[in-house]
Formats: structure tokens, C-alpha cells, sequence
């Protein structure tokens, strides 16, 4: 087995020191890896040198992440492919439930859906990649609306009466701002036969390395298989693909 370097290892521990701080000192570092000075001077030297370390300005003992590494993540991020990895995750949840997995964006007032699998039960829900509906009256679109700012959803909902496309469809602008507030608290939205009355769905965010929600997930099926058992179970496996993609993205949840 080829030998790891343990000077690339504290070399990249201490680049992992500055996760969760902007700025450390020298000794800093050495406490903090338990490291000699010595050797802490040496490999901060040579991250400066090559300016995955910066000294700050005023305080050369003082130093914080340099712009290679800001190119470096510019790099990775701008080759993952949501589409990509949304496939490869919703398989996986699909072959847990064995029902329908989607994962779609939110385009204004509409959501769109970017990926489909189906389940392998004759009785399917009517949908498809590239397919537009109303956000509000969706799983996905729920969840996309909760994370938006107060502004940005005054700026969506610009309708008092909102349209419905099934006689269970949230059209109050109150009642569905009480649900986005429900879905915001427990991570999870649902569609209750507001889209198509033969169809329950629920539906978690996805996020970015920035931490914002670009897409969600969501898992449907018709009424005869929306069971107790289902509704119980379902949300918490859609929150996990939905994790589990947060996470392909560049997405890390803080501890709390």
C-alpha cells in the first residue's frame, strides 16, 4: 500500500484549521495540532510561499486562507452536476419506497422538474422530466417557497386568490403561508392530493456549499399506497436522499 506523507498531512490539517475560524496565529496552530513550533513554522513557510496562506497585513505572525484555495473549491463546485447526482440519489431512495422519486428547481411561481424515477408498480404517478407546475400546489414547490426570504415570496405570491388545480389545492395566500411556516420548522412539506387528487407526495430541501436550497426531493404515491406506515417512514427517507445530495453539492451542516 503506497505510504502516506505526514507532512501533507499536517499540511492539510492545518489548512482544516481554518474552517471554523478566519484568522490564526502561529502558536495557535501549534496548539491546536499539538505540534511542535519548529515544524508549524516550516509548514506555514511553505503554504505562504505558495500562497494557500496569506499573512495578515499588519500582523505577519497572523495568517488566514489564501486565494489558491478559493480557485481550488471554484473548480470542484463548477463540476458537480446537479441533474447528475440527483439521478444517482433518487435511485437509491426509489429502490427504498419503490415509488416515484423527483427532484425539481423553483422557477418563479412554477417548480420544474429535472429528474424522475419511477417506481416499478403498475399504477404510477403521471409526471416527467421538464414537466412545469405551480409551486404552491406542490411538495417540492413547498419546500422551495419555505426557504425563500419574506421578500422574495411577497415577490412570487403576488396573487390574493391563488390558482388550484385540484379541489384539495391551497389557494388562501394565509393558508399556504401557514403551511410554508409548518414545512420550514419540520423540514418536510407535503401535497395531499393538491396537485392530483390520487396523489400524496412529501418533499425535503436541497442545499449548496453555500448552504442555500437550490432543488428539493420528493417522494410520491398514489392514495392506495399513502398508508399510515408510509407516512410515517416517507419523510424521513426523503430527508435523507435529500441530505445525501445536499452533501454531493458541497453542502456541510454545522453542528449546532
Amino acid at each position: 500500500m503506497p505510504r502516506v506523507v505526514p507532512a501533507v498531512i499536517r499540511a492539510l490539517d492545518i489548512l482544516e484549521l481554518f474552517l471554523d475560524r478566519p484568522q490564526l496565529s502561529a502558536r495557535e496552530v501549534a496548539e491546536r495540532l499539538d505540534l511542535p513550533r519548529t515544524t508549524v513554522h516550516e509548514l506555514l513557510v511553505t503554504l505562504v510561499a505558495r500562497a494557500y496562506l496569506i499573512s495578515v497585513p499588519g500582523q505577519p505572525v497572523q495568517y488566514r486562507l489564501g486565494m489558491p484555495l478559493f480557485q481550488l473549491g471554484a473548480a470542484f463546485a463548477g463540476r458537480l452536476d446537479l441533474v447528475r447526482e440527483a439521478q444517482n440519489v433518487a435511485r437509491e431512495v426509489a429502490a427504498a419506497c419503490d415509488e416515484a422519486v423527483h427532484v425539481a428547481v423553483l422557477d418563479g411561481a412554477d417548480v420544474v422538474y429535472l429528474v424522475k424515477v419511477d417506481s416499478t408498480h403498475p399504477v404510477r404517478m403521471v409526471s416527467g422530466v421538464g414537466l412545469r407546475l405551480p409551486a404552491h400546489c406542490t411538495a417540492v414547490g413547498k419546500i422551495l417557497l419555505a426557504s425563500l426570504d419574506p421578500e422574495c415570496l411577497d415577490a412570487v405570491l403576488t396573487k390574493d386568490v391563488l390558482p388550484g388545480m385540484t379541489p384539495d389545492s391551497v389557494t388562501d395566500q394565509d393558508a399556504l403561508r401557514a403551511q410554508l411556516d409548518r414545512a420550514r420548522s419540520a423540514g418536510v412539506a407535503f401535497d395531499i392530493g393538491e396537485s392530483d387528487s390520487a396523489m400524496r407526495c412529501v418533499a425535503a430541501p436541497i442545499r449548496d456549499h453555500s448552504g442555500a436550497t437550490i432543488a428539493a426531493m420528493s417522494v410520491s404515491a398514489p392514495i392506495v399506497r399513502w398508508t399510515a406506515q408510509a407516512q410515517a417512514e416517507w419523510p424521513d427517507l426523503v430527508r435523507e436522499g435529500a441530505t445525501a445530495l445536499s452533501a454531493r453539492m458541497g453542502f456541510t451542516a454545522q453542528p449546532e
